[in-house]
Protein backbone atom coordinates (compact mmCIF):
# COMPACT_ATOMS: atom_id res chain seq x y z
CA UNK A 1 0.00 0.00 0.00
CA UNK A 2 1.20 3.70 -1.08
CA UNK A 3 3.31 5.38 1.62
CA UNK A 4 1.73 8.73 1.36
CA UNK A 5 1.64 11.84 3.63
CA UNK A 6 -1.63 12.98 3.41
CA UNK A 7 -2.31 17.10 3.65
CA UNK A 8 1.62 18.01 3.40
CA UNK A 9 3.27 20.93 1.49
CA UNK A 10 7.00 22.04 2.06
CA UNK A 11 6.17 25.04 1.96
CA UNK A 12 3.67 24.65 5.10
CA UNK A 13 6.73 24.83 7.66
CA UNK A 14 7.31 28.77 6.43
CA UNK A 15 4.05 29.88 6.00
CA UNK A 16 2.74 28.72 9.16
CA UNK A 17 6.02 28.24 11.26
CA UNK A 18 7.07 30.40 13.82
CA UNK A 19 8.15 33.67 12.14
CA UNK A 20 4.90 33.69 10.88
CA UNK A 21 2.59 33.44 13.78
CA UNK A 22 2.21 36.77 14.64
CA UNK A 23 1.26 38.14 11.21
CA UNK A 24 -1.44 35.29 11.22
CA UNK A 25 -2.35 35.98 14.39
CA UNK A 26 -2.94 39.73 13.50
CA UNK A 27 -4.61 38.56 10.28
CA UNK A 28 -7.15 36.40 12.16
CA UNK A 29 -8.15 38.98 15.21
CA UNK A 30 -8.51 41.38 12.29
CA UNK A 31 -11.14 38.55 10.19
CA UNK A 32 -12.70 37.85 13.63
CA UNK A 33 -13.67 42.01 13.92
CA UNK A 34 -15.09 41.75 10.60
CA UNK A 35 -17.22 38.28 11.08
CA UNK A 36 -18.90 40.24 14.47
CA UNK A 37 -20.26 42.89 12.01
CA UNK A 38 -21.54 40.64 9.91
CA UNK A 39 -19.22 40.49 7.06
CA UNK A 40 -19.23 37.24 5.22
CA UNK A 41 -16.17 35.01 5.79
CA UNK A 42 -15.41 34.81 1.86
CA UNK A 43 -15.29 38.76 1.06
CA UNK A 44 -13.83 39.48 5.18
CA UNK A 45 -10.92 36.60 4.32
CA UNK A 46 -9.75 38.36 0.64
CA UNK A 47 -9.85 41.81 2.31
CA UNK A 48 -7.87 40.50 5.23
CA UNK A 49 -5.77 38.36 3.10
CA UNK A 50 -5.11 41.11 0.90
CA UNK A 51 -3.74 43.74 3.53
CA UNK A 52 -1.50 40.92 4.73
CA UNK A 53 -0.31 39.69 2.00
CA UNK A 54 -1.11 36.48 2.68
CA UNK A 55 -0.92 33.21 0.51
CA UNK A 56 -4.16 31.48 -0.40
CA UNK A 57 -3.54 28.53 2.01
CA UNK A 58 -2.68 31.36 4.73
CA UNK A 59 -6.41 32.55 4.11
CA UNK A 60 -7.90 29.32 3.80
CA UNK A 61 -6.46 28.36 7.40
CA UNK A 62 -7.48 31.70 8.99
CA UNK A 63 -11.40 30.74 7.24
CA UNK A 64 -11.06 27.58 8.79
CA UNK A 65 -9.85 28.95 12.22
CA UNK A 66 -12.17 31.73 13.43
CA UNK A 67 -16.10 31.84 13.91
CA UNK A 68 -18.23 34.87 14.68
CA UNK A 69 -19.13 34.90 18.50
CA UNK A 70 -22.73 34.14 17.54
CA UNK A 71 -21.92 31.11 15.47
CA UNK A 72 -19.43 29.78 18.86
CA UNK A 73 -21.94 30.39 21.24
CA UNK A 74 -24.75 28.25 19.45
CA UNK A 75 -21.74 25.55 18.78
CA UNK A 76 -20.96 25.01 22.09
CA UNK A 77 -24.39 25.30 22.94
CA UNK A 78 -25.56 22.11 21.10
CA UNK A 79 -21.63 20.36 21.68
CA UNK A 80 -22.23 17.10 23.75
CA UNK A 81 -19.08 16.32 26.22
CA UNK A 82 -19.79 12.46 26.79
CA UNK A 83 -19.85 10.24 23.89
CA UNK A 84 -23.70 9.16 23.45
CA UNK A 85 -24.31 5.36 22.70
CA UNK A 86 -25.00 6.34 18.99
CA UNK A 87 -22.75 8.43 16.97
CA UNK A 88 -23.52 9.21 12.89
CA UNK A 89 -20.15 10.64 11.57
CA UNK A 90 -18.61 12.32 8.21
CA UNK A 91 -16.82 9.73 7.23
CA UNK A 92 -14.48 11.32 4.78
CA UNK A 93 -14.41 14.76 7.36
CA UNK A 94 -13.27 12.43 9.89
CA UNK A 95 -10.86 10.11 8.35
CA UNK A 96 -8.87 12.93 6.54
CA UNK A 97 -8.02 14.50 9.58
CA UNK A 98 -6.70 11.19 11.54
CA UNK A 99 -4.85 11.00 8.18
CA UNK A 100 -3.50 14.45 8.22
CA UNK A 101 -2.84 14.24 11.80
CA UNK A 102 -0.71 10.89 11.53
CA UNK A 103 1.34 12.30 8.90
CA UNK A 104 2.65 14.92 10.76
CA UNK A 105 1.11 17.61 8.54
CA UNK A 106 -1.14 20.67 9.61
CA UNK A 107 -3.49 20.75 11.26
CA UNK A 108 -5.54 23.65 12.75
CA UNK A 109 -7.28 24.44 16.17
CA UNK A 110 -10.74 26.17 15.31
CA UNK A 111 -12.30 28.55 17.51
CA UNK A 112 -14.84 26.34 18.70
CA UNK A 113 -12.34 23.73 19.40
CA UNK A 114 -12.55 21.45 16.39
CA UNK A 115 -9.66 20.22 15.09
CA UNK A 116 -9.76 20.58 10.53
CA UNK A 117 -7.10 20.00 7.95
CA UNK A 118 -6.54 21.73 4.66
CA UNK A 119 -6.03 18.46 2.53
CA UNK A 120 -9.54 19.03 0.84
CA UNK A 121 -11.61 17.00 -1.05
CA UNK A 122 -12.54 17.56 -4.35
CA UNK A 123 -14.43 14.48 -5.62
CA UNK A 124 -10.77 11.92 -5.57
CA UNK A 125 -9.61 10.49 -2.43
CA UNK A 126 -7.18 7.18 -2.45
CA UNK A 127 -6.91 4.91 0.36
CA UNK A 128 -2.97 4.79 1.57
CA UNK A 129 -1.49 3.73 4.79
CA UNK A 130 -2.45 6.25 6.58
CA UNK A 131 -6.08 5.38 5.84
CA UNK A 132 -5.61 1.90 7.71
CA UNK A 133 -3.69 3.57 10.49
CA UNK A 134 -6.51 6.33 10.69
CA UNK A 135 -9.61 3.67 10.78
CA UNK A 136 -8.02 1.75 13.38
CA UNK A 137 -7.79 4.41 16.02
CA UNK A 138 -10.89 5.91 15.34
CA UNK A 139 -12.41 1.95 15.86
CA UNK A 140 -10.47 1.94 18.86
CA UNK A 141 -11.75 4.97 20.98
CA UNK A 142 -15.35 4.25 19.76
CA UNK A 143 -14.80 1.02 21.57
CA UNK A 144 -13.06 2.87 24.61
CA UNK A 145 -15.93 5.45 24.63
CA UNK A 146 -18.47 2.44 24.86
CA UNK A 147 -20.29 3.83 21.67
CA UNK A 148 -22.40 0.86 20.37
CA UNK A 149 -23.10 1.95 17.10
CA UNK A 150 -21.55 4.03 14.48
CA UNK A 151 -22.83 5.05 11.15
CA UNK A 152 -20.63 6.53 8.69
CA UNK A 153 -21.67 8.44 5.95
CA UNK A 154 -19.68 8.99 3.04
CA UNK A 155 -20.41 10.97 -0.17
CA UNK A 156 -20.90 8.44 -2.61
CA UNK A 157 -19.33 10.32 -5.65
CA UNK A 158 -15.62 10.75 -4.28
CA UNK A 159 -14.09 8.42 -5.71
CA UNK A 160 -12.64 5.08 -3.71
CA UNK A 161 -16.31 5.94 -1.26
CA UNK A 162 -16.28 2.09 -1.99
CA UNK A 163 -13.22 1.00 -0.83
CA UNK A 164 -13.26 3.35 1.84
CA UNK A 165 -16.63 1.57 3.29
CA UNK A 166 -15.52 -2.21 3.13
CA UNK A 167 -12.10 -1.07 4.53
CA UNK A 168 -14.44 0.40 7.52
CA UNK A 169 -16.59 -2.50 8.17
CA UNK A 170 -13.36 -5.13 7.57
CA UNK A 171 -11.66 -2.95 10.28
CA UNK A 172 -15.10 -3.10 12.79
CA UNK A 173 -14.99 -6.99 12.97
CA UNK A 174 -12.33 -6.71 15.07
CA UNK A 175 -14.38 -4.52 17.25
CA UNK A 176 -17.23 -4.14 19.92
CA UNK A 177 -18.42 -1.14 18.39
CA UNK A 178 -21.29 -1.73 15.46
CA UNK A 179 -20.20 -0.05 12.36
CA UNK A 180 -22.77 0.74 9.23
CA UNK A 181 -21.18 2.65 6.71
CA UNK A 182 -23.56 4.12 3.53
CA UNK A 183 -22.41 5.51 0.63
CA UNK A 184 -24.86 8.97 0.58
CA UNK A 185 -25.61 11.46 -2.32
CA UNK A 186 -25.66 14.42 0.42
CA UNK A 187 -23.57 13.82 3.44
CA UNK A 188 -23.89 17.31 4.55
CA UNK A 189 -27.68 17.99 3.99
CA UNK A 190 -28.39 14.44 6.11
CA UNK A 191 -26.04 15.44 9.07
CA UNK A 192 -27.57 18.68 9.27
CA UNK A 193 -30.77 17.24 9.96
CA UNK A 194 -29.21 14.87 12.46
CA UNK A 195 -28.34 15.08 16.27
CA UNK A 196 -25.32 12.82 17.44
CA UNK A 197 -23.20 13.51 15.07
CA UNK A 198 -19.31 14.30 14.37
CA UNK A 199 -17.84 16.62 11.94
CA UNK A 200 -15.58 19.40 11.95
CA UNK A 201 -17.61 21.03 9.20
CA UNK A 202 -18.08 24.43 10.35
CA UNK A 203 -21.70 24.90 8.48
CA UNK A 204 -22.95 21.37 9.55
CA UNK A 205 -22.24 22.08 12.99
CA UNK A 206 -24.51 25.45 13.00
CA UNK A 207 -27.24 23.78 11.39
CA UNK A 208 -26.96 20.07 13.34
CA UNK A 209 -29.37 19.14 16.72
CA UNK A 210 -25.73 18.31 18.92
CA UNK A 211 -22.00 17.36 17.64
CA UNK A 212 -19.36 15.85 19.77
CA UNK A 213 -15.87 16.59 19.04
CA UNK A 214 -14.05 12.83 18.28
CA UNK A 215 -11.09 13.71 16.79
CA UNK A 216 -10.05 16.17 19.05
CA UNK A 217 -10.02 13.42 21.60
CA UNK A 218 -8.47 10.31 19.33
CA UNK A 219 -5.20 13.04 18.52
CA UNK A 220 -4.96 14.50 21.87
CA UNK A 221 -4.97 11.01 23.49
CA UNK A 222 -3.52 9.01 20.32
CA UNK A 223 -1.74 11.81 18.47
CA UNK A 224 -0.04 13.88 20.72
CA UNK A 225 3.00 15.17 18.34
CA UNK A 226 0.50 16.60 15.71
CA UNK A 227 1.01 19.38 14.59
CA UNK A 228 -2.09 22.27 15.32
CA UNK A 229 -1.83 25.31 14.74
CA UNK A 230 -3.16 27.35 17.55
CA UNK A 231 -3.42 31.16 17.58
CA UNK A 232 -4.05 32.92 20.75
CA UNK A 233 -6.02 35.29 21.79
CA UNK A 234 -9.23 35.40 19.17
CA UNK A 235 -11.97 35.47 21.50
CA UNK A 236 -10.92 38.32 22.62
CA UNK A 237 -11.70 40.46 19.49
CA UNK A 238 -15.12 42.02 20.24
Amino acid sequence: METVKRGFLPKDKTEFGPASIGKLTAAAQELCFLLNRGYDTKSASTFIGNHHLLSERQRLALARITSPSAALEERRRKELFQAPEELTLDGFNTIITLEVALSGSLLLEGMDGTIRDLAGLRGTYRIVDKTVMAAGLLLSHLDRLKVKRARFLLDQQVSNSGRLRVLLLEKAEEHAVEVQAELHPSVDGQLSRLGNIVTADAIILDKCRSWFSLNRQIIAQDIPDAWILRLKGLEEIK
